[in-house]
């Protein structure tokens, strides 16, 4: 599984077709693999109480995935994060839920499904 976060207004904006404002101006769509979504949500989103977290199955994705080194300021010890080239296919999202922030603004733990 791979792992997008995004804002709860983002999501449902986009629920004919969700297409974030990455793939228009990088190409791409940003994910991350589950064990560095709480580093990617510290890093970007520290603070924002209205993330949600996205899974998706790689295998049922139609566009191209390709694993590539981070995209942005940070290089994150050479890790290869997941960049999707077209929209995510609805059929491929397997969860979506809430990723709270603790009082302090920090990303501590990943919902359970």
């Amino acid at each position: 599984m791979i792992c997008h976060l995004v804002s709860r207004s983002d999501w449902a904006a986009g629920a004919d077709g969700y297409r974030p404002a990455s793939l228009r101006d990088e190409g791409f769509i940003h994910f991350s693999a589950p064990e560095l979504v709480l580093e990617t949500a510290n890093l970007y989103y520290r603070g924002r109480a209205d993330l949600l977290l996205v899974v998706v199955d790689p295998q049922s994705l139609t566009a191209p995935l390709r694993w590539e080194p981070a995209a942005g300021p940070a290089d994150r010890g050479g890790a290869l994060f997941p960049h999707l080239y077209g929209p995510i296919d609805a059929a491929a999202v397997r969860a979506v839920a809430p990723l709270p922030c603790a009082p302090d603004g920090s990303f501590t733990a990943m919902p359970t499904f």
